[in-house]
């Protein structure tokens, strides 16, 4: 398993590594928790020491040709996720964050990269999306989104629909029931799967708001991601716990919720009492339109 933190100094990597809770997907007050548990006398106002290094987990992907980071951002525990095809360096980002727009940008222009398509897996609440920002910044970029997500973008997404990158597509598996416009995308040899907060490492994105439905979450990863390949890897939208991949054989195996029958997912899911996102109100009617909204 490779570090999500890099270029950091021991004791930051070991703080960031330790930071972790479960996911605001799950609902709970993340910055307020690691502050109180970890950081006794460290105000969530105070700016942690690492926030300006660049997070990444440099992973190597299967597929030949295929380049592939997967980034951090430190607030939300959101991974962010670039793709490129080495040859043409046309490339995809999935799930970008406004906090991080210079650290990504950087890396793009560093690497010669040509960003086609920024793409949410879904209308976030726990953070603001930075690609209507990208698209000023990048001549020619193009958001993209499910059509189901009632957010603003160039591209709306349907099931089957691909995003080309050079010689390379990721495939949209339409996976509803965190909200009504989630998607999963996937690789075009089913090497590599982005969940967003649908699949999460060891769980599952909340269903208590945003059209969040417990049984359709269900029925989604049931059939759209665990029909895909044992080894194919799971690359989540977020995980507070250091773990930054799974695969599809190991989650169906042990994810404690998903190995429960529809009724008792149910069922748990419709007791979680967790609090709302912090920052729902803001984050998601920004999201809506591209994350402009006040910005």
């Amino acid at each position: 398993m490779c570090s999500v933190i890099s270029r950091v100094k021991p004791v930051q990597r070991a703080l960031a590594s330790t930071l972790r809770l479960r996911t605001n997907a799950d609902g709970l007050n993340y910055a307020a928790a690691q502050s109180k548990r970890f950081c006794p006398g460290f105000s969530i106002g105070a700016e942690p020491l690492w926030v300006t290094s660049r997070s990444y987990c440099a992973r190597i992907a299967a597929t030949d040709g295929l380049f592939f980071r997967q980034l951090f951002e430190v607030e939300s525990c959101t991974y962010t996720y670039l793709l490129a095809d080495t040859d043409t360096k046309e490339a995809v980002i999935i799930d970008p964050v406004l906090e991080t727009i210079d650290r990504d940008l950087e890396l793009i222009k560093e690497l010669g990269l040509s960003l086609k398509v920024a793409v949410n897996t879904h209308c976030h609440a726990d953070h603001i999306t930075s690609t209507g920002l990208m698209k000023k910044r990048l001549a020619g970029l193009k958001s993209a989104i499910s059509k189901f997500s009632g957010a603003s973008a160039d591209i709306h997404l349907k099931e089957g629909d691909k995003i080309p990158f050079g010689r390379h597509s990721l495939t949209v598996r339409e996976t509803p029931g965190h909200t009504d416009g989630c998607i999963t995308l996937v690789t075009g040899d089913q090497t590599m799967a982005f969940t967003g907060d649908a699949l999460l490492i060891r769980g599952c994105g909340r269903t208590d708001f945003q059209q969040g439905c417990a049984k359709r979450l269900y029925q989604s990863i049931q059939e759209k991601i665990y029909t895909l390949p044992d080894h194919c890897l799971i690359y989540p939208a977020h995980d507070y716990l250091g773990q930054t991949v799974s695969t599809v054989g190991e989650e169906r195996k042990f994810n404690p919720r998903l190995t429960k029958s529809m009724e008792e997912f149910v069922e748990i899911m419709n007791n979680l009492n967790l609090p709302k996102p912090d920052k729902i109100d803001i984050s998601v009617p920004a999201n809506l339109v591209c994350g402009l909204h006040h910005v």
